[in-house]
């Protein structure tokens, strides 16, 4: 199943979520991304049925290995991405809308190239922890 950014946004918010030591439940994910229960729940649907997330019993949701791999190669992008705007004089607020924009289009070898440069500039230091 090939996933679309708003699925890509769906798990970054469930490992987010995750992150926080709660159990994450569709009405978490809903508050967080300021969306619907029925968009939500669709979502959702579609998440489990890609293989991305498993529900349990209680309605708990958990990354599965791909979901948890795509998760966190998005927020690594959103987070290097909005801290290397922040360092180039962008106002975090916008550092961070156009971090979203950019962290789903831009390709592995583009985010590469930058992710080393950005090592470089800053001697090492990386901006993604």
């Amino acid at each position: 199943m090939s996933l679309q950014e708003s699925g890509e946004m769906y798990l970054e918010a469930i490992h987010i979520l995750s992150g926080r030591g709660s159990v994450v439940r569709a009405i978490d994910v809903g508050e967080y991304m300021g969306y619907s229960r029925p968009s939500v729940s669709r979502a959702v649907g579609l998440l489990k049925s890609g293989g991305y997330i498993t529900i349990a019993a209680g309605g708990a949701i958990t990354l599965t290995e791909s979901g948890r791999a795509i998760a966190e190669k998005i927020y690594e992008r959103h987070t290097l991405i909005t801290e290397f705007l922040v360092r180039l004089g962008v106002d975090r607020d916008v550092a961070a809308r156009d971090a979203c924009k950019i962290e789903h289009s831009i390709s592995d070898e583009s985010f590469g190239a930058l992710k080393s440069y950005v090592g470089t500039i800053l001697n090492g230091n990386d901006l993604s922890t």
